[in-house]
């Protein structure tokens, strides 16, 4: 408790430093009032409370419901928990490994996606071995955690992994490899899609984005035939401010401003503006965003959508308009707190959420689109603020089905997917790889019924319809007969089930299979050859008087400025 208590004391102190800069003298009174009274209250709990204080858990707890009270990504990292933090913005870590997922499943643990290159792989480990040994111990009936740890270790030390390899004739195999330290790139995939396109899959934006993004262009540059370039940021949760507009450097004149952040004070504003000559300053450029897209990747999307450098194609972006740094703490503990709100060159903040503004119940509410506000682009284009960013061109996205919701959680595509690549020793190239009707046939067969755990929602609907028949009093014979006569139609049959939704198991079950062989680049190559975004940006940037129609004529501005005209 004592130091927990020199550690609430130096907290207190930084407050109260903070406090002496804040305008608003009651606020800091308000201040050291409560934080007098959370310290006298620790110490009265610690000498009178009947049982011990277990200090770790109840601080955790304080911190917790504290940073409640601000935003979700205002967080409090202790010294165990750096290791997140430091792969979140390198995507590096502190420890060797062997470069694979680790699957938990009936109380044992297996291979469950060995990465391109990673010790793993290298060695001939594959999805669906299940894990019997760790070197000199027996992990059958190890969880995924126990595993993992036992896996992890210094790099440049062997382990030896011993596995049972279903569908196989000698089921018991041993690999000996040397861990390797490891990395999650931002840019896991790029390449040149249908002959033309520049097509860039960035997942984060970490310390090396910049550096993988130029590689990419760079080859895309070395090669006459590509003419487009598709950025595709979906899904991606954003990262380093600095990342993005180092990639958007690649885009942009030289010197031309992409952001401006301000803090709570003004003289915190700070103008970002690109550092480096641009690769492809004037080349029909799309990116893509869904509800995935957020912080960093909508100041790239943003930011090119507001100077009319490129096509914005997909779903509305998250809105996340705030900006985080790191503090450091007593005893090797971080503090990633919100220290501003960033503006794109428009002038517009795309926050959806106001989190100084919480309902009675601390809820918050998303801003209603008819309360943003009117901003303009570089070519006069209207966008709005609050609730993300708006694509130029919607594509809706159909959610997958409760069949296939249902296949992959039963782990039914996985386990076909496994045996499949272990009984067929290749696969064509996955530009020419489809799931035949053979290959489907032999998948459905696969599938037992009976232990097919499914969410019979027509089923279920059904009997709720009988209940309410039942208590609002329309239960007679000839409703009981209508009810009874729609029972048989509704029944589950799992056969009739894959044979109507053919066409999208069998895509998600390429990607899978295409995997096996080809790793994460293979499954992404494979859902590209079906992604309607990718497909509605080929077509508009083949396209230029379609191009020029979306983003006006109007030269973008060197400096930026022009693109500032308010609301």
């Amino acid at each position: 408790m004592a130091v927990v208590a020199a550690a609430l004391s130096s907290i207190g102190i930084q407050a109260q430093s903070q406090a002496d800069k804040s305008p608003t003298r009651s606020h800091d009174m308000a201040l050291n009032h409560n934080l007098s009274i959370f310290n006298s209250l620790v110490k009265e709990l610690e000498l009178n409370y009947v049982d011990s204080i277990r200090p770790k858990e109840a601080f955790g707890a304080a911190i917790d419901a504290l940073l409640s009270t601000v935003d979700p990504y205002t967080t409090y990292y202790t010294a165990d928990d750096r290791t997140e933090l430091l792969q979140m913005t390198t995507g590096e870590y502190d420890f060797g490994g062997i470069g694979s997922f680790i699957m938990e499943r009936d109380g044992s643990s297996y291979i469950s996606g060995p990465k391109a290159g990673a010790p793993a792989a290298l060695a001939g480990l594959r999805s669906g071995d299940k894990i019997i040994r760790v070197d000199s111990v027996d992990t059958s009936n190890f969880g995924s955690a126990e595993v993992t740890k036992l896996l992890r270790g210094t790099v440049g030390t062997p382990v030896n992994v011993t596995v049972v390899r279903p569908y196989v004739a000698d089921s018991v195999l041993n690999f000996s490899m040397t861990r390797a330290k490891l990395t999650d790139p931002s840019v896991p995939f790029w390449g040149v899609i249908d002959g033309n396109t520049g097509y860039i899959r960035l997942t984060s934006f970490i310390a090396s984005t910049g550096k993988e993004v130029r590689e990419a262009l760079e080859s895309f540059k070395g090669n006459p035939a590509v003419t487009q370039i598709v950025l595709d940021l979906r899904g991606n949760g954003g990262g380093l401010l600095e990342s993005a507009v180092d990639v958007l450097g690649n885009f942009l004149p030289k010197g031309t401003e992409v952001l401006r952040t301000k803090g709570s004070e003004s003289r915190t504003e700070k103008i970002y503006k690109t550092t480096h000559t641009p690769i492809f300053p004037d080349i029909p450029l799309a990116v893509l965003i869904d509800g995935g897209s957020a912080s960093s990747s909508e100041i790239t999307a943003g930011a090119l959508q507001d100077l009319d450098r490129a096509v914005l194609i997909g779903s509305r972006s998250f809105g996340k308009g705030l900006v985080q740094r790191t503090l450091p703490l007593p005893y090797d503990g971080m503090l990633k707190v919100t220290v501003a709100k960033y503006y794109i060159p428009s002038g517009r903040l795309i926050q959806a959420l106001d989190y100084s503004r919480r309902n009675p119940d601390g809820t918050v509410a998303p801003t209603p689109d008819s309360l943003t506000n009117v901003y303009h682009t570089a070519h006069g284009r209207e966008v709005r603020d609050g609730g993300g960013l708006t694509p130029d061109f919607k594509i809706d996205v159909e959610p997958y089905s409760y069949l296939t919701y249902n296949l992959v959680k039963d782990l039914k595509i996985f386990d076909f997917a496994n045996k499949y690549a272990n009984t067929h020793p290749s696969i064509p190239p996955v530009e020419e790889f489809t799931v035949t009707d053979e290959i489907y046939d032999e998948f459905k067969k696969s599938i037992d019924p009976a232990t097919f755990k499914s969410d019979k929602i027509c089923e279920d609907m059904l009997d709720k319809l009988r209940d309410v028949v039942e208590k609002e009093g329309y239960m007679d014979e000839q409703t009981k007969a209508a009810i009874d006569a729609l029972a048989p139609l509704l029944k589950q049959d799992l056969n009739r089930e894959l044979d109507v939704k053919h066409e999208e198991v069998a895509d998600y079950l390429e990607g899978e299979i295409a995997e096996r062989y080809y790793f994460n680049e293979g499954k992404l190559r494979q859902e590209l050859k079906t992604d309607k975004a990718l497909k509605k940006a080929q077509e508009i940037l083949s396209d230029p008087q379609a191009l020029a129609k979306t983003l006006g004529t109007a030269p973008v501005p060197a400096s930026g400025k022009g693109a500032r005209k308010g609301k």
